[in-house]
């Protein structure tokens, strides 16, 4: 039996990158009245040292600004249990759990927490038993959570057990009406490079010109982050991508993204026009940039010109910045540069300069017709347009999180 309290009561497991975000996104929206934080260990010397770890930010600077911007307005923040780790933040309140690490032990149900955001980013994949010695998401469900989501793609080792349909992988304005609350138990909320190039191809698939894609691949010029070492480490066992081992401050680093893989299981359609994806990583603190080249197999009009060209595209844009991704994707005509979107809660911002088109044309002979089986034609030309696009979006608070926030919200609202 799950605790019965009327208010709504919030989990959160680590107080890493994502996990202090997702707190200050929550009491911005006030939508929960109690959050619980799992650290599973003792944070400094003394209890003010977890307090100043929670509110103030290299990135995104005091708690005060995030909440208030620089009208000089504080947060208040009380002490109302140092030794149950317990304090409120502009009324709401706010208790540390320090002693377990396994979800298992988290004490979610004595909490009275019916959602958890797990944003450790180890456990990731949903088909290992609660028991599992190394932890599981599924813990969070034996120790009394309702649902976890987890602020990462998952991995599932047991290709044989990988049910997209039972473990779905969820994107606020994109799937999120998916979620089942009878049978999604433990979902993922992909990555902040998945949220923000499926939001970008969302417009283009739902489209009658533009869904008919032959091809598609993108890189992210990503921001740096935590899986990176500040100078030059040296490789732990088993390591594949010695690149991440190499100064993150000093260096531009190619690597791999997940990214077009769980689009898959976002946008199904996806599978069927042979996603590349890679990463480009360089020392800033956040705001990544997402370069699409995309190609459509294309008409053209009564008067012989491209359907699709960069206007259309810009108009699939208007249209979605205006309606069911509303605040969600941005379109934006000004010069920008990465700082000017840090913090935007958008998840995707349509950069509008740089948005481009060419088409031209496949030519097919007769002999390669024949092939084909037709038969009595000389020569085909089949109109083909390639657009490149670009999308800024904020990868740690104001894309990823401000998603992964609205998400959470709404599952909860499924639930009552």
């Amino acid at each position: 039996m799950f605790q019965i309290n009327n208010k709504k009561t919030l989990g959160i497991n680590s107080l890493g990158r994502i996990g202090k975000l997702t707190l200050w996104y929550h009491l911005s929206t006030r939508y929960f009245d109690k959050i619980v934080i799992n650290v599973g260990r003792e944070v400094g010397k003394k209890f003010e040292d977890l307090i100043h770890a929670m509110t103030i930010d290299t990135t995104y600077g005091r708690l005060d600004t995030f909440l208030y911007g620089y009208s000089g307005k504080k947060a208040k923040i009380e002490i109302i249990d140092r030794d149950a780790g317990v304090i409120s933040i502009d009324g709401i309140t706010v208790k540390v759990l320090y002693t377990d690490r396994n979800p298992l032990n988290i004490k979610w149900r004595e909490e009275g927490v019916k959602i958890v955001v797990d944003c450790t980013g180890k456990f990731l994949d949903p088909t290992l038993p609660a028991n599992d010695p190394k932890g599981s998401l599924r813990g969070h469900i034996e120790a009394g959570a309702m649902k976890v989501i987890t602020s990462a793609p998952f991995k599932i080792k047991n290709a044989a057990l990988d049910n997209p349909d039972n473990y779905p992988t969820l994107i606020y304005g994109v799937n999120h009406n998916c979620f089942d609350s009878q049978k999604h138990h433990m979902i993922s909320a992909a990555s902040c490079t998945t949220t923000g190039l499926a939001h970008m191809i969302k417009p283009l698939v739902d489209d009658e010109e533009t869904k008919r894609v032959l091809t598609a691949s993108m890189s992210t010029v990503h921001a740096a982050t935590n899986s990176q070492s500040v100078l030059d480490s040296v490789p732990a066992t088993g390591t594949s991508d010695l690149r991440k081992n190499r100064s993150v401050l000093n260096n531009i680093i190619l690597s791999s993204t997940g990214a077009a893989k769980t689009l898959e299981r976002v946008i199904p359609q996806a599978a069927s026009f042979g996603f590349m994806a890679d990463s480009i990583r360089i020392p800033t603190p956040t705001v990544s940039l997402i370069s699409l080249n995309i190609t459509f197999d294309s008409r053209l009009n009564d008067n012989g010109m491209p359907i699709i060209n960069a206007e259309y595209i810009k108009q699939l844009y208007h249209t979605a910045a205006a309606g069911s991704q509303k605040n969600l994707l941005v379109f934006s005509d000004e010069q920008n540069v990465s700082t000017d979107l840090m913090g935007l809660s958008a998840a995707i911002v349509i950069e509008g300069n740089e948005l481009h088109t060419r088409t031209g044309f496949l030519q097919l002979n007769a002999e390669t017709l024949a092939h084909a089986g037709i038969q009595g034609v000389n020569e085909v030309n089949i109109p083909v347009t390639h657009a490149k696009i670009m999308g800024w979006y904020d990868n740690e608070f104001g894309s990823y999180v401000y998603c992964l926030g609205q998400l959470t919200q709404f599952i909860d609202s499924q639930l009552n």
